[in-house]
């Protein structure tokens, strides 16, 4: 028998290096990548890099627009996992229960194992982060620090995931030791 297939959920509030992560993540293991930024832009019509400089909740940002985006998302692991994709790897801000709930019934529908990875760092970092975004032209997230700091309102924290589904991981490292860590921790709870 096969191994289980795998969701790798990479979550956590904007410029938390969850994206950095999840796509060296995705790329070591050959697992398909998706991204919200790249998906919620994809269904607008722009360009990955297009700056949409809406505020949360306006634009593309909007919960009906939100909505879309995480559907998609869902939809296109399902087709994956659906047509024997090993693993799966989601990278998002994953800030309600609900959201995360619907990632678990996914893989209980596949009979996937899932790990949420909650991808933290100090606002400092945070603040560096995003200085360091806004001057890139190649950057495809539209966060700014005013979002972060509402997102740091709303934001739900992981209390309904069992153990063995979270793992949290403070991304104040170079990639290299993160990916690194990331395995040895996974590789310590199997």
């Amino acid at each position: 028998m096969g191994q289980r297939q795998k969701i790798y959920v990479f979550f956590g509030l904007i410029a938390s290096g969850k994206s950095t992560l999840a796509r060296a993540w995705a790329a070591q293991h050959g697992f398909l990548y998706l991204n919200t930024d790249r998906v919620r832009k994809e269904l607008a019509g722009l360009q990955p890099t297009e700056r949409r400089p809406d505020g949360l909740g306006q634009g593309i940002y909007t919960p009906e627009f939100t909505r879309r985006t995480y559907d998609a998302m869902l939809a296109r692991a399902d087709e994956a996992l659906g047509t024997g994709a090993g693993g799966v790897v989601l990278d998002g801000s994953y800030s309600s229960r609900a959201e995360r709930d619907r990632v678990r019934e996914l893989a209980r529908r596949h009979g996937a194992e899932v790990l949420f990875v909650l991808c933290y760092c100090s606002d400092e970092e945070v603040a560096r982060r995003l200085a360091l975004r806004a001057r890139d032209p190649e950057a495809v997230s539209d966060g700014r620090w005013e979002i972060y700091l509402k997102q740091k309102e709303f934001f739900s924290m992981p209390g309904e995931l069992v153990s063995g589904e979270l793992l949290r991981l403070d991304t104040e490292a170079d990639i290299s030791t993160l990916l690194t860590r990331l395995e040895q921790t996974i590789r310590e709870e199997d």
